[in-house]
């Protein structure tokens, strides 16, 4: 699963998105990290910036609820004990981005308009937690496939 097939796994879209980078502390802000996507709608000649915030403190209750970290570890486990370091460092960055990926979606049900926007750390809190969890194993799948790790099913 490719970053940009994480939208369409949860169903067919009319938007292109692209994970532009991220996650990246937000200025000025100590608690929230930002992931900017590309969006671009078939019927607008270009696309848009959208910047999704969250709160550490939401990235932080999600990864317990969904116990993403033991998940994640257990499969780690089988590789070389100097290899493990550089996955678990990127798992992190990973998660938030799936999480942002989320709430994009969540955006585009409740409709963007072809601009440049950023969608605030405040917006769409609990029904984010709801469809985070509701995702697991797309968060999951996301994570090992962008490590490049591809889990026995049964583990996820």
């Amino acid at each position: 699963m490719t970053p940009e097939s994480f939208h369409a796994v949860q169903g067919p879209s009319s938007y292109r998105i692209t994970l532009f980078f991220g996650p990246e502390p937000v200025e000025g802000v100590s608690n929230v990290q930002a992931c900017v996507f590309n969006v671009k709608k078939r019927s607008w000649k270009a696309g848009t910036q959208v910047s999704v915030e969250v709160t550490l403190e939401q990235l932080e209750r999600l990864r317990h609820k969904m116990r993403l970290r033991n998940r994640i570890e257990e499969i780690l486990t089988a590789l070389a004990p100097e290899e493990r370091q550089a996955y678990e460092e990127r798992v992190g960055d990973l998660f938030a981005q799936a999480v942002a990926w989320c709430k994009l979606d969540l955006r585009l049900q409740a409709g963007l308009t072809q601009e440049n926007q950023r969608i605030p750390a405040g917006d769409f809190v609990p029904e984010l937690d709801q469809c985070v969890v509701s995702r697991t194993e797309h968060v999951a799948a996301y994570i090992l496939s962008e490590l490049d790790l591809v889990p026995d099913r049964s583990s996820l």
